[in-house]
């Protein structure tokens, strides 16, 4: 089963794409590191208050990569400075 996330997010407090990179790279950083998925930015990369990213995993079980998917979700959300606002799932 392969199972495909988009989720886009509101950044707050932050007033430059430097800072913008920064919460990106670490949410990144600890969700390839935490879960075995691969994640990039895909889309608002010229927005300093928007980002979407996208979350793949592999799995041969569906609940399993439902359950992992939701652990990158949760820890996406556990960021205060960063609010999910649409998150679209996709098993393809």
């Amino acid at each position: 089963m392969i199972c495909y996330l988009e989720v886009t997010c509101h950044i707050y407090d932050k007033q430059s794409l430097k800072e913008k990179r920064s919460v990106v790279k670490r949410i990144v950083h600890r969700i390839q590191n935490d879960y075995n998925v691969s994640i990039s930015e895909l889309a608002y990369q010229e927005l300093w208050q928007k980002t979407m990213f996208g979350i793949v995993t592999v799995s041969n079980s569906k609940v399993q990569a439902e359950k992992i998917l939701d652990q990158c979700l949760h820890l996406i959300d556990s960021f205060p400075e960063i609010e999910r606002t649409i998150t679209e799932k996709q098993w393809l």
